[in-house]
């Protein structure tokens, strides 16, 4: 379980007055009990009007929404708080109620809901969030690798000898660059993530350790 991750989900409804509760998670403001109850770690941030507050178990997100809860009811807060919890295989943020996969046929689903989500993306005008990047023994060579990346209706750009190949998931480049290894045992070829894609607001309030 320690390998788990968890979010409490925090919709200040009261944008006015929800700066307080962040002020009082800043400054600290709990009692001894509400930080016991906020076990060993907790990380904090705030977007806006949102709270989000990480956790490593479920019984510590449940403790940290009830923390919340509490104090937003002592400010005199309306709020919306839900547990969340990490999918790993489809990357995303789901309710605690939904379970983790257990199947290769679930984890296939999560899969396909993965890439379907990153194809949508990059099909809105983002980036791939992952890139093989191919480098042939001359340009000939490498033209020819480029016409059978195009059959398979792969995202490819070639310049001289060199090729990038978009790819939506870390598993999707991987039989990538092992089709293009197999191809061309000389060719060199590696794997890159895209890392210039925007990050979102995170303003860190508090971590307890």
């Amino acid at each position: 379980m320690g390998d788990e991750d968890w979010r409490v989900e925090v919709e200040l409804n009261d944008e006015q007055h929800g700066y307080s509760l962040s002020e009082r998670m800043r400054a600290l403001d709990l009692d001894d009990e509400a930080r016991a109850r906020l076990g060993r770690r907790v990380i904090v941030t705030r977007d806006g009007s949102k709270l989000f507050l990480y956790t490593t178990t479920e019984d510590e997100a449940d403790e940290a929404a009830r923390v919340v809860r509490e104090l937003s009811t002592a400010e005199g807060l309306t709020a919306e708080i839900r547990t969340m919890r990490w999918h790993p295989v489809e990357a995303a943020w789901k309710d605690s109620s939904v379970p983790l996969p257990h199947t290769e046929s679930e984890e296939a689903l999560e899969r396909q809901r993965r890439e379907e989500r990153e194809q949508r993306e990059v099909e809105a005008g983002a980036d791939y969030d992952w890139h093989v990047l191919a480098r042939a023994r001359d340009r000939a060579e490498a033209a020819a690798l480029e016409r059978r990346l195009l059959e398979d209706e792969l995202p490819v750009t070639r310049r001289w000898r060199f090729l990038t190949i978009g790819a939506l998931t870390e598993e999707q480049a991987d039989e990538i660059a092992s089709a293009i290894r197999r191809d061309l045992p000389e060719a060199e070829v590696r794997i890159e993530p895209t890392l210039d894609m925007p990050s979102p607001p995170f303003v860190l309030i508090r971590s307890w350790l």
